[in-house]
């Protein structure tokens, strides 16, 4: 089984959940052009001036991904 990466963008201000948020519908665009293998995407609220868009990925697809969309940082997915 191929291991999956959180590809994380933060997103700090007042208009920082905004942002993320507006970004996941790119990231939605993106996955459909690139037929990428899965489609778990997501927006996390850390405090009223810090959130982060995610994306997780298959490890396979990294460089493709890592390179097109300039994530912010990467970790290991624990999840299903």
């Amino acid at each position: 089984m191929n291991k999956k990466i959180k590809l994380i963008w933060e997103y700090r201000g007042e208009d920082g959940h905004q942002t993320a948020v507006h970004f996941v519908h790119h990231l939605e665009e993106y996955i459909e052009a690139t037929q990428l293998k899965n489609n778990i995407l997501g927006v996390e609220k850390i405090n009223d001036l810090y959130s982060i868009a995610y994306m997780i990925i298959e490890q396979d697809e990294l460089n493709k991904v890592r390179d097109a969309l300039k994530p912010t940082r990467a970790e290991w997915y624990e999840g299903k």
